[in-house]
């Protein structure tokens, strides 16, 4: 199955039915933060839909490699992390392992 993985974002060629991940060229599945490392709100998660659907779109025409998924998978990345320091989103204090991989959180001076 052709998938490409960063640490918060997970795309495959494929669609889940039940437990399982059926390999399928036409359909591509996005997986956000599927270790919940961030506290996600609806308008959050919608703007990496959005931009996922973007980038898939400005993608059609090209031959479906591991290169041009991990490419998206890429630039998703970035939006996390933008969304990270702009507040949009937040560090799971529950998180089972806090490893702050996208940068320890900053406090604002007193």
């Amino acid at each position: 199955m052709l998938m490409s993985t960063t640490r918060h974002i997970h795309i495959f060629a494929g669609e889940v039915v039940g437990e399982d991940r059926i390999p399928n060229d036409g359909i591509l599945t996005l997986d956000i933060d599927p270790d919940n490392e961030f506290v996600w709100n609806e308008s959050a998660l919608q703007k990496v839909h959005g931009a996922f659907r973007q980038l898939v779109e400005q993608a059609q025409g090209e031959d479906l490699t591991e290169y041009n998924l991990r490419r998206i998978g890429s630039d998703l990345e970035h939006l996390v992390r933008a969304m990270l320091q702009a507040g949009e989103i937040a560090y799971n204090l529950e998180h089972r392992v806090l490893n702050y991989s996208m940068g320890r959180p900053q406090v604002a001076p007193k």
